[in-house]
């Protein structure tokens, strides 16, 4: 089983970047593709971005296409979330996941695997 860990969640300014990191262990990184959700208080998980295992299939919610760019390392065993541009209605806590697949990456929350416990971000007005 995969082990998730994720950080770089805080408080920005509206306009703002962060980085998002999703450090795995336990398991071949490289067998998963990897997501990333959000969740607001109140509200379903909804899908952010999603990679494939060799990096080559990204998907995005629209809302979030120009601004957020998913990458990872698998020497590093980490996905990450480059987000730009933050805007208020982006504050939720993130979480990745992981699916072991050769294909697409998970983009609903039943696709999921393993979950990490989340990275709160906060975006102010």
């Amino acid at each position: 089983q995969v082990q998730l860990v994720e950080s770089g969640g805080e408080l920005v300014q509206a306009g703002g970047s962060l980085r998002l990191s999703c450090a795995t262990s336990g398991r071949t990184f490289s067998n998963y593709a990897m997501s990333w959700f959000r969740q607001d208080s109140g509200k379903e998980r909804e899908f952010v971005a999603g990679i494939s295992r060799n990096g080559v299939i990204r998907y995005y919610k629209d809302s979030v296409k120009g601004r957020f760019t998913i990458s990872r390392d698998n020497a590093k065993s980490t996905v990450y979330l480059q987000m730009t541009s933050l805007k208020p209605e982006d504050t939720a806590v993130y979480y990745c996941g992981a699916l072991e697949t050769m294909g697409a990456p998970a983009t609903n929350y039943a696709g999921v695997d393993h979950w990490g416990l989340g990275t709160l971000v906060t975006v102010s007005s």
